[in-house]
């Protein structure tokens, strides 16, 4: 049973990263060029032992607006204006593939969105016959693919299948109707159950279930419900996100109203009660958001210090380089991170040029691939081995990281960390405040301060 003393989220909670990367997002700048994604990707190609590959595309069509929605999405209906999209997918496919070995391996795909499934099956049958003939899959590959139940049908989910996919995720958020009307999220319970039914009649290997707290109209005793129901459902895995009421950032936001926001209180009661309750049913806390059950990967290879985070969250995938296609989609690999153009017009411009639609990157320096290894295994392995940084980096830890080590002294106090000699450990409650304890790791925080808004920490 995971014990919550929400006195001490109180205390922590504020704002800061969520580490999908090191440095952050925020810090990506446009002078990043072409020649130095080109040139990343020559170094690896030229290495003797391959990096496998890891493929995302990024769909950005949804059907309706979720108020909550932080992602790039766009909404439409078009279906020319999304055959059209696809169809520069594929362009960008031949641009990619042009710089990329043929014997490189592609060991994990996800589609994201928006919503992947707002393709019609022929369409997903079509983009995955091409990308299944473009690239060299391995036999073992983690394919996962986001859908939406409420415009979903067995067809889809059959395409989805045929074409590779094993794993699918899904987004609940709150099965109580008030709660959906507020965020214009109306999707019965009735059709997630027939959703998740087609996805195991299919042989899919794994279900993801997607929850938020802190929605308009929640209360504890609204979302126990919810909660008890999807325990019943039984995911593999289940994400319980923090809703970020962000409207400067996201302005259709401002649809929802804060005065039906829950109080802080009540949302950590939220927090607090949802911990406990999947922990108690079995599920294992991961770190942060995510849960899965005991014999999932991502619950083994956290037993196994092999658990990884990269812009879709925690993973197995550790290791393999991200390539990224699609409008705003990020790829990271090597010592570099590049995003892709955000519009349309200019994401077809660009291709159309015979140009990868490259808009911003970030080269990182020795300092930076020194750092982004400490946040990774912090919030993977709740814990740092001192040596094995001092063997891998030729560094004494405890002098390179004095000023780190020295702001972790803050968490000793309330138990949420143990410096010893030679390692840190993060306590079981640390682990839920462990976005706060890698911030100690962060040379840009300082910098960041009056520039950069974060989500909330809890």
């Amino acid at each position: 049973m995971f014990n919550i003393d929400i006195d001490l989220i109180k205390k922590y909670d504020k704002p800061g990263p969520r580490y999908t990367s090191y440095p952050t997002a925020p810090h990506f700048n446009e002078g990043f060029s072409n020649e130095q994604y080109l040139s990343a990707i020559e170094v690896n190609n030229s290495q003797d032992n391959k990096t496998p590959v890891s493929l995302y595309f990024h769909v950005p069509f949804c059907d309706t607006l979720c108020y909550f929605c932080g992602c790039n999405m766009i909404i439409s209906n078009n279906r020319s204006r999304i055959a059209n999209y696809v169809d520069y997918i594929k362009k960008e496919i031949l641009l990619l593939k042009k710089q990329l070995a043929d014997d490189r391996l592609v060991t994990q795909l996800h589609w994201g969105g928006g919503t992947p499934t707002h393709l019609n099956p022929d369409e997903i049958s079509d983009l995955l016959s091409f990308i299944n003939s473009n690239f060299n899959f391995a036999n073992s590959i983690e394919a996962s693919c986001e859908i939406d139940p409420r415009e979903l049908t067995f067809e889809h989910l059959k395409a989805l299948r045929e074409g590779g996919f094993n794993r699918i995720s899904m987004g609940v958020q709150d099965f109580t109707h008030k709660v959906q009307v507020a965020v214009n999220r109306i999707q019965p319970e009735d059709i997630t159950r027939q959703a998740v039914d087609w996805v195991r009649e299919l042989g899919f290997k794994s279900i993801n279930l997607d929850l938020m707290y802190g929605l308009p109209h929640q209360t504890l005793e609204s979302f126990s419900k919810t909660l008890e129901k999807i325990i019943d459902i039984s995911p593999d895995r289940i994400a319980v996100f923090n809703y970020a009421h962000v409207p400067w950032m996201k302005k259709h936001m401002e649809l929802i109203k804060p005065e039906d926001l829950p109080t802080p209180d009540e949302k950590l009661q939220i927090l607090k009660y949802t911990i406990e309750r999947l922990t108690d049913a079995g599920y294992v806390f991961i770190g942060m958001d995510h849960f899965a059950k005991p014999d999932d990967e991502l619950a083994i290879a956290l037993n196994e210090k092999k658990l990884y985070r990269n812009f879709q969250g925690y993973s197995t995938q550790a290791g393999t380089d991200l390539y990224a296609l699609g409008i705003t989609s990020i790829s990271q690999f090597g010592n570099i991170y590049s995003q892709n153009i955000k519009t349309e017009k200019e994401y077809f411009n660009k291709v159309d040029s015979g140009i990868l639609p490259l808009a911003k990157g970030y080269f990182m320096s020795n300092d930076d691939v020194l750092r982004r290894d400490v946040i990774m295994r912090l919030m993977c392995d709740f814990e740092l081995d001192f040596k094995t940084f001092e063997d891998k980096y030729d560094i004494v830890f405890k002098e390179y990281f004095s000023k780190g080590l020295e702001k972790l002294k803050y968490f000793l106090p309330d138990n949420l960390v143990i410096i010893e000699d030679d390692n840190v450990k993060v306590t079981e409650m640390g682990r839920l405040l462990i976005r706060n304890i890698a911030m100690s790791f962060d040379a840009f925080l300082e910098d960041d301060k009056g520039k950069v808004r974060y989500s909330r920490t809890v």
